[in-house]
């Protein structure tokens, strides 16, 4: 089947494709023949849908057709045949499927990543637009003349806007892509650097949306107490191991102490051998692609950082809520160019959507991952995987294996804080229940989140940072695995010893 597959990502037959699409909705539907009648007691044939996704990926490198043919097959295996008295079966799984995409896009997660990402796409097109980017890639263009610091300056920019992984991977991406092409760095390099400098941070910084985040998920879980949950949050931190580990490999990478390896390798041999910087198909996902030729009359680096430092500031002082820093931001770019005349009302418009038009593609990743982590919560996937890997725990390896267990789940779905949401209020509970230090297993949960999402093929981190820098994000996703997973295999061993110290 896999050597199949792969035969038809070569071939890009489309009626090979159509005889693929049929066969994957036969078997579905002989499946639901089988299946419990109860959607709680599919047990492990919950797991289809995400096997097929993995396995379809891998041969196909086609995100979005798997991504909507997994979903079709746990909507298929929600709806199950129904009896003609009731409504065919076709209707019944169209429309699941229908009221799957409509709950997904009426939701209030999706509506703040269309709003943030799309005004942050707007953002990255106006500043390019001004000049602000370029006159800051020509200034550290100076500073920088190596490779080596120019990652190192791409990695010290990471670590200054750590206020928000979104933020941090379009600022940075959009900003260091053209000094690091001047010193022939892959873009799977780039883009490596630029993701493990985002999420990672997030985790242990308390001055983060993340941060806001997950305090406020623990007061509604009855772990921290109303008002307390920031306090709470900071004593996870020193336990947050994936974050720390993501965050310390990158300089060692950069500077050699850790070698380039894996299909990284691959990607520096393919640049060194006069190769293009970006791997195939990148252009489709890269927010600045065909803006490389334009001339500034007089690129200006305030008209970059000032709008940053208002993004920052702004999304402070309103409670860390990105959305209004966002639309802040936006208002004052408008008054701050405009005033300068280096745009026009009209050209502000055009630019404006043009930068929101780019970030179509990357949206409608995102979108679909939340589609399939819908179905998946649906028929009970996440509750599956964390009951059967706890069943028999004890407290001293309960954060190793929910760090594992969890990490693998992320991998899948591509939500780290829609997980958060639905395992939090499970591994609490359970931790209390069994003796487990709750600090270390609620750290556990959050260390998996980021390192799912991080290695992820449409994880929101893996595809907004694919964009910034220009990187198809399954090139940028198979480049960055290796060092993810040195860095989880790390954290697992610090989970078990440190599973036994404090418990």
């Amino acid at each position: 089947m896999f050597k199949f597959l792969s035969q038809e990502k070569k071939s890009g037959d489309g009626r090979r494709t159509l005889l693929i699409v049929l066969a994957v909705v036969i078997a579905a539907f002989a499946l639901t023949f089988v299946l419990p009648h109860d959607v709680e007691n599919y047990g492990a044939a919950s797991l289809i849908p995400a096997v097929f996704l993995i396995v379809y990926i891998f041969a196909t490198q086609r995100i979005i057709e798997a991504l909507t043919l997994a979903s079709l097959i746990g909507f298929i295996m929600v709806s199950r045949p129904v009896t003609m008295g009731e409504g065919t079966w076709a209707g019944n799984i169209f429309m699941n499927f229908s009221d799957g995409i409509l709950g997904v896009m009426m939701s209030e997660d999706i509506a703040w990543l269309i709003i943030v990402c799309g005004l942050m796409g707007s953002l990255i097109a106006l500043i390019e637009k001004s000049g602000g980017a370029y006159a800051f890639g020509q200034w550290i263009s100076h500073k920088a003349k190596t490779r080596k610091a120019s990652l190192l300056w791409t990695w010290f920019l990471g670590i200054v806007i750590f206020i928000d992984d979104y933020l941090n991977s379009l600022t940075v991406g959009s900003c260091m892509t053209k000094l690091t092409d001047q010193h022939r760095v892959p873009r799977e390099f780039l883009s490596y650097i630029v993701d493990s400098t985002a999420a990672p941070l997030c985790v242990i910084i308390p001055i983060s949306t993340w941060a806001v985040f997950c305090s406020r998920i623990l007061e509604t879980n009855g772990w921290a107490p109303a008002g307390e949950g920031l306090k709470y949050f900071i004593k996870t931190i020193p336990f947050n191991f994936y974050g720390w580990f993501a965050a310390i490999c990158v300089p060692l990478v950069i500077i050699g102490v850790i070698p380039i390896f894996g299909p990284m390798k691959k990607a520096f041999e393919r640049v060194e051998a006069g190769g293009p910087l970006a791997p195939p198909d990148s252009d489709k996902i890269d927010i600045r692609a065909g803006k490389d030729d334009i001339i500034y009359e007089n690129p200006r680096m305030i008209n970059l950082f000032a709008p940053i430092i208002v993004l920052v500031g702004g999304t402070i002082i309103m409670d860390f809520d990105m959305q209004m820093g966002v639309l802040l931001t936006m208002a004052f770019v408008f008054v701050f160019y405009l005033a300068q005349g280096v745009m026009n009302p009209e050209e502000f418009t055009d630019v404006a959507l043009e930068g929101l038009k780019n970030m179509i593609m990357p949206l409608l990743l995102m979108v679909l991952a939340f589609l399939f982590a819908d179905v998946n919560n649906q028929i009970h996937f996440t509750l599956y995987v964390i009951q059967t890997a706890t069943k028999y725990v004890t407290p001293q390896v309960m954060p190793l294996v929910v760090f594992i267990a969890l990490a693998i789940t992320e991998f899948i779905t591509g939500t780290n804080w829609g997980m958060y949401i639905i395992a939090l209020p499970i591994v609490i509970p359970l931790a209390q229940s069994i003796g487990c230090d709750v600090t270390l297993a609620v750290s556990a949960v959050l260390s998996a989140g980021v390192f799912g999402s991080h290695i992820c093929f449409y994880s929101d981190a893996t595809v907004i940072t694919s964009a910034a820098t220009g990187c198809n994000n399954f090139n940028h996703a198979v480049t960055q695995a290796p060092y993810g997973i040195m860095c989880a295999c790390a954290s697992a061993v610090m989970f078990l010893v440190m599973g036994f110290v404090i418990n």
